[in-house]
C-alpha cells in the first residue's frame, strides 16, 4: 500500500508571498499536498492542531503571534503521539532578517527560508525533510523524548529574539487594575512574586496586590534576571526561589504553586525541562 502523500501548513500574513511559496512548493515538493495557509499566528496553531500537517512553514512576523511563538504554542498544546500521523510536524521558518541573524537560525540547526524564496534554497529545504520524513516513518511512536531537541531549538531561538544587554529592573512603575493611569505605584522588582500576561496589559502579583503595565513580556524579559525569574510559559513568569510544590497530573502536564500566592500556574511543555528532577 503506497504510503499517504505529505501535508503542509503555510502561515504567511503577505498572500503574495504565501501564494509564491507554495508555488515553489508544487514544482520542488510535487507529491506535497499544502493543507492550510493562514495569515497569522493563532490562526496557525489551529489549524496546525486540527489538520496534523507534517511540515509547518511559519513567517517568523506575523500579526497575533510570531512563528516562534507560534511554533511554541502549539508545542505545548500537541497531545503526547501514540501513532506515528501524531508526530510533531518539521519546522522551517521564513524569515527576512539579514545575514548575521540567518547564521543565528543554522547555528540553532532549524531549516530557514530567507524571503524572497528562492527555487534552489527552497530544494535543499525540501531535502533535508524528506530525509527526516523517512527517519520519522521508522518510529511507530513519537516519544515525549523525541521531542525535546526540537524544544531545545525553540527555546534557543526564542531566548535570541529576546534580545540581552538591556538594564535591571529595580522598581517597575505600574497601575492598580481599575485605576489604570489614575493611580501609579512604583512597584520593588524584590516584591514581585509573578508576572502574567492579560490581553494588552501584564499582571504584576505580589504577595498582597495585584497591579498592571503595558510593558510586553517580551520586552521586560530582557531586563529581568534569568536566574531569579524562571518563565514558565509564554505569558508567566515566576519567582524560582519561591517554587513551593510542582505537579504532574494524569496527562502529565505540570502545574506548580508559589508561596505567598494561592493559584496554581500552568508550566507548558517548553518549559517543563526546569522541573526534569522532580
Amino acid at each position: 500500500m503506497n504510503a499517504p502523500a505529505p501535508t503542509a501548513l503555510i502561515a504567511e500574513d503577505e498572500p503574495l508571498l504565501a501564494a509564491a511559496l507554495q508555488a515553489e512548493l508544487a514544482r520542488a515538493w510535487p507529491e506535497l499536498k499544502v493543507v492550510a495557509s493562514v495569515g497569522d499566528g493563532l490562526s496557525a496553531v489551529k489549524q496546525a492542531m486540527a489538520l496534523a500537517p507534517d511540515v509547518l512553514f511559519f513567517d517568523i512576523r506575523m500579526p497575533g503571534l510570531s512563528g516562534l511563538e507560534a511554533a511554541a504554542e502549539l508545542a505545548d498544546q500537541w497531545p503526547p503521539a501514540d501513532a506515528p500521523d501524531r508526530a510533531f510536524p518539521a519546522l522551517v521558518f521564513v524569515t527576512a532578517y539579514d545575514e548575521y541573524a540567518v547564521q543565528a537560525f543554522e547555528a540553532q540547526a532549524v531549516d530557514y527560508l530567507l524571503k524572497p524564496v528562492q527555487a534552489a534554497r527552497l530544494q535543499k529545504t525540501v531535502e533535508k525533510l524528506r530525509k527526516a520524513s523517512a527517519k520519522r516513518s521508522v518510529s511507530a511512536i513519537e516519544t515525549e523524548a523525541s521531542m525535546e531537541p526540537m524544544l531545545e531549538r525553540l527555546r534557543g531561538l526564542l531566548a535570541a529574539e529576546g534580545g540581552t544587554g538591556a538594564p535591571r529592573l529595580s522598581v517597575i512603575a505600574a497601575s492598580l487594575p481599575g485605576a489604570l493611569g489614575a493611580s501609579i505605584r512604583m512597584v520593588p522588582v524584590d516584591e514581585v512574586l509573578y508576572f502574567e500576561a492579560a490581553d494588552k496589559y501584564l499582571r504584576v502579583l505580589t504577595a498582597g496586590a495585584e497591579y498592571l503595565i503595558r510593558t510586553p513580556l517580551k520586552e521586560l524579559m530582557a531586563q529581568l534576571d534569568p536566574q531569579v525569574f524562571w518563565q514558565i510559559h509564554r505569558g508567566t513568569v515566576v519567582r524560582a526561589s519561591l517554587i513551593d510544590t510542582v505537579t504532574r497530573d494524569e496527562a502529565g502536564k505540570l502545574s506548580l504553586s508559589l508561596r505567598g500566592r494561592p493559584e496554581r500556574l500552568a508550566v507548558s511543555r517548553l518549559y517543563a525541562h526546569l522541573f526534569r528532577a522532580m
